[in-house]
């Protein structure tokens, strides 16, 4: 009873103090009308943010990604991921097609898995969100599993920067805004060894 009436006087204060002191929310960049050449290039992942361990769990295992975002055709981004993993490298590679009705990116495995599967949604956030004029933030989320389901199955934040070594504080901004929004299970590389490439 007392860990029930606990939970209900820390909510209130929750809902309170966001009343108080609203969450700050990014700015989404609609992938189609921004200047894609701008984002090209290389790009070091920092950090991930998620409601669910689960969505953030394939990340602990790793000491540094790096990407590379390239434009092959009209309408099609490659990413290449270079991951680190102790002593071993790892590359993979994801193709994204942009529509010009759609703010987001489609990822094609997932057309190829499964057509009339609700897709993923890729989409990016600027990095004023964390004072980081050299930052970009890519969600990717997917539609719950069954119509039953009250929670998307898939639901994660994923900090880049240009530089691998950005002031601390850029990544202690993006688990802090990211906290005020649930999103509590994180994750921060920590890159102490050679990137790989």
């Amino acid at each position: 009873m007392l860990n029930e009436a606990l939970s209900y006087v820390l909510y209130l204060y929750g809902l309170l103090y966001q009343a108080i002191v609203p969450c700050s929310v990014p700015e989404l960049l609609p992938v189609d009308t921004i200047n894609r050449q701008q984002y090209l290039g290389k790009w070091f992942f920092l950090a991930a943010v998620s409601h669910r361990e689960a969505d953030i769990q394939k990340f602990k295992v790793l000491d540094s990604i790096l990407f590379t975002m390239e434009e092959p055709a009209n309408d099609t981004l490659l990413l290449s991921g270079y991951m680190r993993m102790g002593e071993n490298c790892k590359n993979q590679t994801w193709t994204y097609h942009l529509h010009p009705d759609r703010d987001d990116l489609e990822l094609e495995v997932l057309l190829l898995v499964d057509p009339g599967r609700p897709q993923r949604r890729n989409l990016f956030w600027s990095g004023k969100w964390v004072d980081c004029a050299d930052c970009i933030i890519f969600q990717e989320f997917e539609p719950p599993l069954r119509e039953t389901d009250s929670e998307d199955s898939l639901g994660r934040f994923m900090l880049y920067a240009r530089q691998s070594d950005v002031k601390p504080e850029v990544v202690t901004s993006f688990l802090k805004n990211s906290a005020c929004h649930n999103m509590l299970a994180s994750v921060r590389l920590p890159q102490t060894k050679e990137f790989c490439t």
